[in-house]
This record gives structure tokens, C-alpha cells and sequence, in this order.
């Protein structure tokens, strides 16, 4: 019934801000269409380390990065001329497609007070007819993504379908994204009509078929089967997956399906011919000094 239990790792994403690293991993870089998983916070610092967790321009190629928070504010900026504050609820969804260049930034003193940043980001690896699309960006607003609640069950799809809910999140392949809140005692299942499918364990702990899992593990199911997780605990569970797109290489902050694509984009940006964002130009994250080859990420087993 679970295939595979991510534990999260440490990694540095800025100076002073590290997170927790689900995806990509070494035995399952890929659920459905997503191809990375960074948990950050929550985090306290005193204001005057605020700018020590700020994410300098960098580029992408190939994706589209997803963020969504549970608590604090951040400051998106990209090449696009985008400027938007992304609060707790919100989704901010932006599509690199052939290249975009974006900062994440912690401007407001507030933004760490009791230690209350909290945020959750993801990268959906785009289809090959869309690996090249123009660069996009949306934020989409807490009453456009649709809440379920049920007897100790309380739910926001993000983006996708599941469970018969929908929104107007424009996603370029097929998947579901959700944020869930379990009371303790309250049972939950997977949603059915996606091959691959994840559980992500943000706080609290859960049983599955009389095993616990904890905050910072990401449970990877059987296609085809229907888990049932009961929650020990008040439990926050961030679910996803959806059909798998093709292996995909990823190196740094690319992905795409072909590796020559990854050189160009790195090429590409060394060269600064990945525009910075207008308003946020005067410094930014130089290429990694990194001569590995690109990995690509498995296609899934076929089912039996």
C-alpha cells in the first residue's frame, strides 16, 4: 500500500534559511508531475536578520513553481515586471516555461515575529509541449480555491481536481495539490482517478495500516490502492500527484527532457541572457560552480 516513506532533508536555499527537502529523492525523484518539495519554517529571527533568509534572482527553465504558506509573507518579484506579496491561503503559481528569473523576499518585520513564516513550495515539471511556453505568472486568491470540511476534517484543493472539487488554478497536465487538517481521531483517504499519489506529513502524525508516520515524511502509495490515514494527533497533511509527465533531468534550479536544453539554459544564464526581475536587478545568484551532468528523474514502474 505505501511504496516508499521520504524522509525530508536539510538543505540551504539562502545564507541563513535553511528547509526541509522531500523531493527530489534519490529512489523517487517524481509523484505525477511534481518534481521538487521544500518545507520552510516555521522560522524566528530578530528583524535585523530578515534580509539572511531573503532568495537573491535566480533562474528557471521547464516548470512551474508553486507556493503556498502557512503563516508569514513573502515578497515574489520576477522578470515579468511581477511584483506580489503572497499571504497564508494564497497561491502563487508561476509557469518559467523557456526561462524566467524570480526573488523571494522577507520584507516585513512582521513577517517573522513568534516565529510565524511557515511556507511550502513545489515545482510541477511541465509537459514537453510546454516545456517552452511563455513565462506566466498568477496569484490566485483564498476564495478562489474551494474548502471542504467534514466531521473533523478540514480541506483547500490548490490546484487540480479531487474529491469532485475544482478551481480555475491553470495547470498544464493532469494532478491535484491539496492542504488538509485533521482532528485527532479523524480518518482520511487518497483521491482516486490519479495514478500517482503522495502524503505529506507538514506537522502532526498519522497511522497507516497500523503504522505511525511524523512531521517531515512524505508517503508514496501503490497505484490503484486506497490507504486510509487516521490521524493520532491535530495533523496538517499537504497531498499530491497526478499523471507522471516523462522522465525529466533537473540540475539546479532547470528541469527539462532533454539534457542539451539544461546546458543552454545554463549557458544562458551566465552569459545574462535570462532577464532579471526590473525592480529587484542589482544582485543575484551566480550559476553553482557544479560540472555534474543533469539527473533524470525514472519513469514509474508499469503497473502489474
Amino acid at each position: 500500500m505505501i511504496d516508499l516513506v521520504i524522509n525530508a532533508r536539510q538543505a540551504s536555499i539562502s545564507a541563513g534559511f535553511d528547509v526541509r527537502r522531500i523531493l527530489p529523492f534519490r529512489e523517487r525523484r517524481m509523484v505525477g508531475p511534481f518534481i521538487f518539495m521544500d518545507h520552510a519554517g516555521p522560522v524566528g529571527l530578530p528583524p535585523e536578520q530578515l534580509q539572511s533568509l531573503d532568495v537573491l534572482p535566480h533562474p528557471h527553465i521547464g516548470l512551474s513553481t508553486v507556493s503556498y504558506l502557512f503563516g508569514g509573507q513573502v515578497m515574489h518579484r520576477d522578470s515579468l515586471g511581477v511584483e506580489q506579496i503572497i499571504r497564508p491561503g494564497e497561491v502563487n503559481w508561476m509557469t518559467a516555461g523557456s526561462g524566467i528569473a524570480h526573488s523571494e523576499r522577507f520584507e516585513d518585520p512582521a513577517t517573522l515575529s513568534g516565529g510565524q513564516l511557515e511556507m511550502i513550495q513545489t515545482w510541477v515539471a511541465l509537459p514537453e509541449a510546454d516545456e517552452e511556453s511563455a513565462p506566466s505568472f498568477r496569484n490566485y486568491q483564498p476564495q478562489e480555491l474551494p474548502i471542504f470540511t467534514d466531521s473533523g476534517v478540514w480541506m483547500r484543493l490548490i490546484a487540480g481536481n479531487a474529491f469532485g472539487l475544482r478551481n480555475d488554478v491553470r495547470t498544464h497536465s493532469p494532478l491535484f495539490y491539496l492542504h488538509v487538517v485533521l482532528q485527532p481521531g479523524a480518518r482520511f483517504g487518497m483521491p482516486q482517478g490519479h495514478r500517482e499519489r503522495g502524503a505529506y506529513v507538514a506537522k502532526g502524525q498519522i497511522e497507516v495500516s497500523g503504522t505511525r508516520y511524523s512531521a517531515g515524511q512524505l508517503l508514496v502509495f501503490t497505484p490503484g490502492q486506497d490507504p486510509v490515514m487516521v490521524a493520532l494527533e491535530t495533523t496538517t497533511l499537504m497531498l499530491l500527484g497526478g499523471e507522471h509527465v516523462g522522465p525529466r533531468f533537473i540540475w539546479w534550479n532547470f528541469v527539462s527532457s532533454r539534457r542539451e536544453r539544461i546546458e543552454q539554459a545554463k549557458a544562458d544564464w551566465q552569459a545574462g541572457r535570462i532577464a532579471l526581475p526590473p525592480t529587484d536587478n542589482a544582485v543575484f545568484i551566480p550559476l553553482p560552480m557544479d560540472n555534474s551532468r543533469p539527473a533524470q528523474s525514472a519513469a514509474p514502474e508499469p503497473l502489474s
